[in-house]
C-alpha cells in the first residue's frame, strides 16, 4: 500500500489524522520537527522522520518515495514577537514543499487551510467556500499567512498538480497539547479564568470529524477545490453554556461590549510590548469576534460525504483529556460520569 507523509502529525489535528490514516492500514511517515514531542502518537504505527518546513533538504528526504501527503503543519499564534516566523513556515514551507512533492512524484495532496481565510463580514450567514477574504481586511499574521498559504496551494492545482483545500473551523476533543485558541478557551472557563464573555459566534467542530474529512477528501475530494470541514454554528454564549452542563460549573453572566474588550486588547498589547511578553488578550482574536465565524459544509457533504458529529461528546473528551493531562487546576471542575 502506497505511503503517505503527513507534516503537523505530532499535534492537535495531525495526530487524528495519522491515527486515521494508520486505522485504514495506510503506512504513514510523519515529518516532525526535532525538538517536536511524540506523546500523542503513542501506540501508532508511524515512521517518524525528523525535519523541518523550513529546510528544503529536509523535505526531499521526507517526501521521498511517498505517493500522497497531508500537508497539517502549520505555525498557529495569534501573537507573535517576530511575526515574520510564521510567513516563512506557513507560506515559504509550504510552498518548498510543495516543490519537493511535485518533483517527487506524489500524486495526491492535502493542504490544511483554516476557515479565518474566509470573509464573515456579513453576520447571521455562514460564511461558504466562494466567501474568499479579502488579504487586507485579515486580522493578524496567522490568517494572513494562511491566506497566502492557500494562494500557493491553489497555483499548484491550477499548474495541474493535484492539490485539495480543507479548511477546518475550531476543532475541539482529546490531545489539544499546546492549546489551541479554542482550547484555551476551555481552559480558560475550567479553571474560572473568564469573568465575562463577548457576543459573538463560532463554529466548533468535533476533531474527528476534521481527520475523518482530511480522509475524504484525499478519496473523493476534487484538486482546487476548498472545502469547509465544519461542525456546530453556536453562539459564544451557548458554548458557554454547553461547557457549564458538562463541567458542573457556572458561565459567566456579564457580557462585556465588543468596544471595551477591542480597549483591553489595546492596553494589554502595548503592557505586552513593553513588558517582552506575549499578550494576555491576544488583539487578534478580539478582532475576530467583531463578527460570528458562522460556517456551512454543505459542499463537503455533498461532495466528499463528510458527516457532522454531536459536539457533547467531543467537549466531554476535550475536559476529560485536559483533567488527565494536568492543564486543569481548579478542583471545581469535574466532568459528568
Amino acid at each position: 500500500m502506497s505511503r503517505i507523509l503527513v507534516t503537523g502529525g505530532t499535534g492537535f489535528v495531525g495526530h487524528h489524522v495519522v491515527r486515521r490514516l494508520a486505522q485504514e492500514g495506510f503506512p504513514v511517515r510523519v515529518l516532525a520537527r526535532p525538538a517536536s514531542p511524540l506523546q500523542l502518537l503513542r501506540g501508532v504505527a508511524a515512521e517518524i522522520v525528523r525535519g523541518d518546513l523550513t529546510d528544503p533538504e529536509s523535505l526531499r528526504a521526507a517526501v521521498t518515495g511517498c505517493t500522497a501527503v497531508f500537508h497539517v503543519a502549520a505555525d498557529y499564534r495569534l501573537w507573535a514577537r517576530h511575526p515574520q516566523e510564521l510567513y516563512r513556515s506557513n507560506v515559504e514551507g509550504t510552498e518548498r514543499l510543495l516543490q519537493a512533492a511535485r518533483q517527487a512524484g506524489v500524486a495526491k495532496v492535502v493542504y490544511t487551510s483554516t476557515v479565518g481565510t474566509l470573509d464573515f463580514s456579513r453576520n447571521g450567514r455562514p460564511a461558504q467556500e466562494s466567501d474568499v477574504a479579502q488579504p487586507e481586511s485579515l486580522a493578524g499574521p496567522y490568517k494572513h499567512s494562511k491566506f497566502l498559504a492557500e494562494q500557493v496551494a491553489l497555483r499548484y492545482a491550477q499548474e495541474g498538480f493535484p492539490v485539495t483545500i480543507v479548511n477546518p473551523s475550531a476543532p475541539v476533543g482529546e490531545g489539544d497539547r499546546k492549546p489551541t485558541e479554542t482550547g484555551k478557551m476551555i481552559l480558560d472557563f475550567l479553571n474560572r479564568k473568564m469573568p465575562a464573555y463577548i457576543d459573538t459566534g463560532l463554529n466548533l467542530v468535533d476533531v474527528r470529524d476534521v481527520a475523518e474529512g482530511h480522509l475524504l477528501a484525499f478519496r473523493n475530494g476534487r484538486p482546487g477545490e476548498r472545502y469547509i470541514l465544519g461542525g456546530h454554528n453556536l453562539s459564544f454564549r451557548e458554548i458557554l453554556e454547553t461547557l457549564g452542563r458538562i463541567a458542573r460549573l457556572s458561565p459567566p453572566s456579564w457580557r462585556m461590549p465588543y468596544a471595551v474588550a477591542l480597549g483591553a486588547g489595546v492596553l494589554d498589547s502595548w503592557l505586552a510590548g513593553l513588558l517582552g511578553r506575549a499578550p494576555r488578550i491576544p488583539l487578534e482574536g478580539i478582532r475576530m469576534a467583531r463578527h460570528t465565524m458562522y460556517v456551512s459544509s454543505e459542499k463537503a457533504q455533498r461532495e466528499l460525504g463528510y458527516r457532522i458529529s454531536p459536539l457533547e461528546p467531543a467537549l466531554e473528551r476535550a475536559i476529560r483529556w485536559f483533567e488527565q493531562n494536568g492543564y486543569v487546576r481548579h478542583r471545581g471542575a469535574a466532568t459528568q460520569p
